[in-house]
């Protein structure tokens, strides 16, 4: 089968599109013939070092991917030419995250495209609980985009912010994948929502999407601003994916009281905090990354129910993937970058 692998790490020279075996699907599993794939910035990493992620080289690239199903047992719901999408964490299922419903924080969890082979690639063979059924009407790319980014957002919005209809969100850095995804699930959810940027064109984009004011950070202290648009209130809920250039801005942001809720770092782990401002103002600082698969699910279901679908920047076919890899390594997409797998 066509498929993605790494050879090693640096840059696209040990990007690899070629054969690879096809998967052997174990009893449990189903066996799915993929359609699309998105990428994440966690391509990036393992491309250029996969530094802390136990991995074996060559290994196919990719977390979220959508398709057709090809094989499955009979007992676990699922059909043969049934349209799914994959939830992208293999679990232990007896760890006492796993048992509780928290897979998320399963302490054996391999992910695909960072510990096990992904989904860029014509087939992959997942145990059959991570193949969720797609909403009707969707393409595969869509459906592909909710497994990490909307997974993401949503478990952000809903499990750790407990986001309430006619709250106030300030989400940084609209363009990327998580923030556009919450900005889409926050409008439907009835909040208020300032999204940032360095580039007009994008805070443009984002009105056009429902944004309720935007902030442009190359020219606005972002804090202030926030001050201005709420009668020096601050926001319920700060949406933060960008890490040390943000954080003290988020920190100001924040109504008494108010949630921060982080899943990211990309400009850097270790920001200076305040700690007077966190502990006077009583703020409540969450951390978030993917999501369980009951939270996929539901996510689906809102998807359906409020016709929220990912937003799309470019789909690429596969043997263009060097392509799609660089357009997400520019920073100038907005919305998802997807490889096509498959008429």
């Amino acid at each position: 089968m066509k498929a993605v692998y790494l050879t090693g790490h640096g840059g696209n020279e040990v990007v690899t599109i070629g054969d690879r075996p096809m998967p052997e699907r174990m009893p449990g599993e189903v066996l799915v013939r993929l359609h699309a794939a998105t990428l994440n910035r966690v391509d990036l990493y393992m491309r250029d070092s996969g530094a802390g992620i136990t991995h074996t080289l060559p290994q196919i690239m990719g977390i979220d991917g959508a398709g057709v199903v090809e094989a499955v047992d009979e007992g676990h719901g699922l059909s043969v030419g049934q349209r799914v999408l994959l939830y992208p964490g293999v679990t232990c299922g007896h760890c006492e995250f796993c048992v509780r419903g928290d897979e998320v924080l399963c302490t054996t969890m391999k992910l695909l495209g960072e510990h096990r082979d992904g989904t860029l690639a014509e087939y992959i063979g997942v145990p059959a609980r991570n193949a969720v059924p797609m909403p009707e009407g969707w393409s595969f790319e869509e459906a592909a985009a909710l497994g990490v980014n909307h997974l993401t957002a949503w478990r952000m919005l809903v499990t750790q912010a407990r986001l309430k209809p006619g709250e106030t969100v300030l989400i940084f850095g609209i363009g990327g994948g998580v923030s556009l995804a919450g900005l889409q699930l926050a409008k439907a959810m009835g909040a208020r929502v300032f999204v940032t940027s360095r580039e007009q064109d994008k805070l443009d984009r984002a009105l056009a999407l429902g944004a309720d004011a935007t902030i442009c950070s190359a020219t606005q202290d972002v804090g202030k601003a926030v001050m201005q648009l709420t009668g020096k209130r601050g926001v319920d809920v700060v949406f933060e994916n960008v890490g040390a250039a943000v954080w003290d801005s988020a920190l100001k942001s924040a109504v008494r009281g108010g949630r921060i809720v982080t899943c990211g770092a990309t400009s850097g782990d270790q920001p200076g905090a305040d700690l007077r401002r966190v502990f006077i103002r009583q703020l409540q600082i969450y951390g978030s990354t993917l999501g369980n698969l009951a939270e996929l699910r539901d996510l689906v279901r809102f998807c359906a129910q409020h016709g929220v679908r990912p937003l799309m920047d470019q789909v690429f076919p596969l043997d263009q993937t060097h392509a799609a890899l660089d357009r997400l390594a520019s920073g100038q997409q907005f919305g998802k970058v997807a490889v096509r797998l498959s008429a």
